[in-house]
């Protein structure tokens, strides 16, 4: 071969080289920079920043929303939040089917749709996450943007040798310095993910939070499994939320467990020991999550169906049954706004001083016949000042 087209080839190379870093530098920015559009419903009464309860969050990409829908009569405050893990979608979408429909007539609700915004525009190599996941509504195809588990160490850096958890000095792995829920009750001069949760801790006393709820799904590999964690102050209420939906509500029992006491980072233990709120965490499943599972794509995240995983649960590998239905996307948001709606239900029974009542959110019979489509509203045709992004 001669010295010419050796030259040819060569300049061939690095243009394709550079034009696959152009491709690749084009997706990143637009998962790292699109917005979510979400139109706040008629009964959100104020949309604060995180930074506005904690400034040392001002600035940053966790920088989040913070809606509240405050009747202005006396009663009880619930702070709900989902995206602490992005790569868990269902909490996030729960919480704007809230944001987009919910009306409080006594009491106060505070909700926090992405509270780990960071982790949702990473992603988890080597696992061809998709970067986008969408719901086709009646008025067109809404979109979130897929993310992990740990906050993008472009927000966070560096990852130390060994993450110790403040204040409580338990040794946990180096990237659990960059996971939302590893990170409670979080660290005023800490890197991003402590910083966030400090920020939310301040919420919390500053609004006086009685309760709160943060959304997770897990794979069906995984022990806690279609499951509420409750901190002890909690446990009454768990359990009734545990039981009525069970045998009333559910075909797949959401079981009720107790927060451990030596395990330290998480919003269930952590929330509750460093504030007055009853804290709970609750779970549903995941199939995509799963490490036995088939083909890493937008269907199977939404659909929840995958024959590896069903083949695993033959031979019971699995803690939550699966079949030809899979776990659909639906099915794990109806599942965590009932939680939400039982657990007011029954605190307003067991605490009457902490009373919230509600209006406008499908029930989980409601979503199951009718799918999520007609409660996302469209940003294009919504007053302006309703809309807000993510």
């Amino acid at each position: 071969m001669n010295e010419k087209k050796i030259n040819i080839i060569k300049v061939a190379a690095v243009a394709v080289i550079f034009f696959c870093m152009a491709v690749a530098g084009y997706l990143f920015y637009e998962h790292r920079t699109y917005k979510e559009p979400v139109v706040v419903s008629e009964g959100c009464t104020e949309v604060k920043k995180l930074s506005d309860y904690c400034d040392i969050i001002k600035g940053t990409v966790n920088d989040c929303n913070v809606y509240i829908f405050d009747s202005g009569v006396e009663g009880g405050t619930f702070l709900i939040w989902g995206s602490t893990h992005p790569e868990e979608p269902a909490g996030p979408m729960a919480a704007e089917l809230m944001v987009e429909n919910l009306k409080v007539t006594q009491g106060k609700v505070i909700i926090i749709d992405r509270m780990n915004t960071s982790a949702s525009t990473n992603t988890r190599v080597g696992e061809a996450y998709p970067r986008f996941f969408t719901y086709e509504t009646d008025w067109g195809t809404k979109v979130w943007r897929f993310g992990d588990r740990h906050a993008n160490q472009l927000d966070s850096w560096p990852d130390p040798e060994v993450y110790i958890h403040y204040p409580s000095g338990q040794n946990l792995a180096n990237v659990d310095i960059r996971n939302a829920n590893r990170n409670w009750p979080g660290k005023e001069d800490g890197l991003l993910t402590e910083r966030t949760a400090y920020a939310v801790m301040q919420l919390i006393d500053a609004e006086g939070v009685d309760m709160t709820l943060d959304m997770h799904e897990a794979e069906l590999e995984y022990t806690v499994e279609n499951t509420i964690v409750v901190h002890e102050k909690a446990q009454a209420v768990g359990a009734m939320v545990s039981m009525m939906l069970t045998s009333q509500t559910f075909d797949v029992p959401v079981g009720m467990e107790f927060s451990p006491k030596a395990l330290h980072g998480l919003s269930h233990r952590e929330v509750g020991d460093y504030s007055d709120a009853a804290s709970y965490l609750v779970e549903v499943a995941e199939p995509m999550l799963d490490r036995i599972r088939g083909i890493t794509d937008e269907e199977l995240l939404m659909s929840g169906k995958d024959r590896f995983v069903m083949k695993a649960g033959e031979h019971g590998l699995l803690y939550a049954p699966i079949d030809e239905s899979g776990w659909p996307i639906e099915k794990r948001v109806a599942r965590h706004v009932a939680v939400a709606t039982k657990i007011m239900e029954v605190n307003n029974t067991v605490n009457a001083d902490q009373t919230i009542l509600i209006e406008g959110i499908p029930t989980y019979e409601e979503i199951m016949a009718n799918g999520l489509a007609g409660y996302y509203h469209n940003p294009d045709t919504a007053p302006a000042e309703r809309v807000y992004y993510d």
